[in-house]
């Protein structure tokens, strides 16, 4: 390989699979771009910025406390501090990935976290997401599909987000006692989203028979002196056979929900959505055919390794045309931009469009409110989207070239914007950027024509 090629497919390897160049990424990566990248599935170790964070269970008992609590003169500065909780939370996980040297597994952190989406419009849950992808992605995210799935399906965070923690089978004892009903939300995401897909081959009957396989899976609370950890229990449980996807289930308590999960894991159409989902995300909006097959038999001959299948897919020779054919998302934007200035985020204004979250001063926060991608914030189970259509309409274009320019505006003194060009994209910028960032009049304006153009834009 010459020195011209190893250098592009640094720049792709910092760029595509990473979270964006840091100064001397590139030249770092340059002389074995994929072993670099390969090497960072090994890292295990959670980021720094993560290590003393309260668990979830912590947080959500909590949340119930606060719930309980009938005076508002004190509920408030219960609330209060729980919102100020997720917003520390999501800074410094944002903060660590604009620091981390594992910027691929930190991507894939944050793409299964979307994939398994949990979100603060449930204020039952929103002090605890970042604990649950701590505790339930985080550790998984190159191992075994299967294992990733029972702890994200078992989590009180999920349960509690999909309302499972309080779903009854009919004939249960609770549902006979107290009338409570079935709740079929966590069943049918598990189907549509997490598993086999839209398209998957299941139907309606399907969704209510996984939702009463689940039920029981919940969370102590109540009685149970609210330790906010997982509980089955028995007395929600549907009793009975059950019949999934054409497979009988006889009556096993909590060993029915772990079968299904595992043979869910197993099935073909799973394999077939997750392969395209990371085809989806790391190459283009309508992935290549051949890599999605690629990373569907990668999947089932590993038994769902996403290790393997992440190796796979860093084997493709699309995965590594020099075409940038994917839109940042904003939180990429925010983290790439800063990546590229050491670790800098400018600190937004109401000039820079968007609303502002009131009493949270971190930068990095406050930027991805500026530009509509708050973390754990998505407006459905389905989780941010991943293709430019959903990213790229008139006003959010407008937003992007806003902060752009309040990033230069704020963070252009004292840098040379040529050199943070080279550096963060390297043969990737086309000479027409580098000629607009050379003839820019200050060095704020080049910054921010750099963040808008389209190489910077897009990975």
């Amino acid at each position: 390989m010459t020195l011209e090629a190893a250098t592009l497919q640094a720049a792709i390897a910092t760029n595509r699979f990473g979270l964006g160049a840091r100064p001397g990424d590139i030249a770092a990566a340059q002389s074995d771009p994929r072993g670099w990248l390969e090497a960072q599935l090994a890292q295990t170790e959670a980021p720094l910025e993560l290590r003393d964070l309260d668990s979830s269970a912590t947080r959500l008992a909590a949340t119930y406390a606060a719930r309980k609590e009938k005076d508002e003169d004190a509920r408030k500065p219960l609330r209060e501090a729980l919102r100020d909780a997720y917003r520390d939370d999501a800074a410094r996980r944002t903060r660590a990935a604009i620091a981390t040297d594992t910027p691929l597994r930190e991507r894939l952190v944050h793409f299964w976290s979307n994939h398994f989406t949990v979100s603060v419009s449930r204020p039952i849950v929103a002090a605890a997401v970042v604990p649950y992808e701590t505790e339930a992605i985080r550790p998984h995210v190159t191992g075994r599909f299967a294992d990733l799935l029972l702890a994200v399906t078992r989590h009180p965070v999920m349960l509690n987000y999909l309302d499972n923690a309080v779903s009854a089978g009919p004939d249960s004892p609770a549902a006979i006692r107290r009338q409570r009903g079935l709740n079929e939300n966590l069943g049918r995401e598990l189907l549509e989203l997490h598993t086999l897909g839209v398209d998957g081959g299941y139907s309606q009957t399907d969704v209510r028979e996984l939702a009463r396989i689940l039920t029981g899976w919940s969370v102590a609370a109540e009685r149970d002196r609210d330790t906010g950890t997982f509980l089955f229990r028995a007395n929600l449980h549907e009793p009975g056979d059950k019949v999934l996807l054409g497979q009988r289930y006889g009556e096993d308590g909590m060993g029915e929900g772990l079968l299904a999960l595992q043979r869910l894991a197993r099935h073909p159409a799973t394999a077939r959505h997750i392969a395209t989902k990371l085809a989806r995300h790391f190459i283009a909006d309508d992935p290549p055919a051949a890599v999605v097959a690629a990373l569907e038999k990668s999947y089932r001959d590993s038994d769902g390794d996403l290790g393997e299948v992440t190796r796979t897919l860093l084997r493709q020779d699309a995965a590594w045309a020099p075409e940038l054919r994917k839109v940042k998302t904003p939180t990429e934007l925010v983290i790439s931009t800063a990546r590229a200035l050491h670790g800098a985020v400018h600190e937004p204004d109401a000039a820079g469009g968007g609303s502002q979250p009131a009493g949270h001063a971190d930068p990095t926060f406050r930027s991805l409110a500026v530009l509509g991608q708050l973390p754990f914030a998505a407006p459905s189970p389905a989780g941010w989207p991943d293709q430019a259509a959903d990213w790229v309409g008139p006003e959010a274009v407008v937003q992007r070239v806003d902060w752009a320019l309040t990033v230069g505006e704020k963070l252009g003194d004292g840098i040379d914007p040529r050199q943070i060009a080279e550096q963060a994209l390297g043969p990737l910028a086309s000479e027409a950027t580098r000629q607009a960032v050379s003839r820019a009049p200050s060095a704020a304006d080049g910054l921010a024509l750099l963040i808008s153009a389209p190489e910077f834009q897009r990975r």
